[in-house]
């Protein structure tokens, strides 16, 4: 890994960077949820996307150098791929849409940007991270409003399958 600081960062321009992905499954236009362990912080036992946080283990390799700057391209791509893996033992395609993004403030104090895309299913049969996830669903732009959500997922659903249909 790099060597990385926030040694000059300015304090009140800190946040978490996540990112979340609404992978949709074409073969039945369904769109995979996770319902997230009673034990999460934020938005315990409910249904979300596959994401994560970005951390510093994933500056480890990096794709050029841009003057004095060192880049990571695709760090965030990269980063949907491994947690949807991770949480749900499913692969992606290449292609990832941009839905929205939105900055909260979690019930812990912490600042966080999330950016949410959409990506097509490409393989694997879904297993759970264990500990941190305790069901999940394939569902439509309808089948999601049954389901106990966290705010805005109904509607990047619905436009995950208008993107990709």
């Amino acid at each position: 890994m790099f060597d990385i600081s926030i040694e000059k960062a300015k304090e009140k321009k800190l946040f978490y960077f996540v990112a979340n992905v609404v992978v949709y499954r074409e073969s039945d236009g369904r769109c995979l949820l996770l319902k997230r362990d009673e034990r999460e912080k934020v938005h315990p036992g409910i249904y979300a996307t596959p994401g994560g946080k970005l951390e510093w283990k994933d500056m480890n390799e990096p794709t050029r150098m841009n003057g004095d700057v060192i880049d990571f391209e695709n760090a965030v791509e990269d980063l949907l791929k491994r947690e949807t893996m991770e949480e749900a033992g499913v692969t992606l395609q290449d292609e990832f849409k941009y839905i929205n993004s939105v900055a909260f403030i979690r019930p812990d104090k912490v600042p966080v940007v999330l950016v949410k895309f959409a990506a097509r299913y490409k393989s694997g049969e879904v297993v759970l991270e264990e500990g941190a996830f305790t069901d999940y669903k394939w569902v439509n732009a309808e089948e999601v409003l049954e389901l106990e959500c966290i705010k805005g997922v109904p509607g990047e659903v619905k436009r995950a399958i208008e993107m990709f249909s």
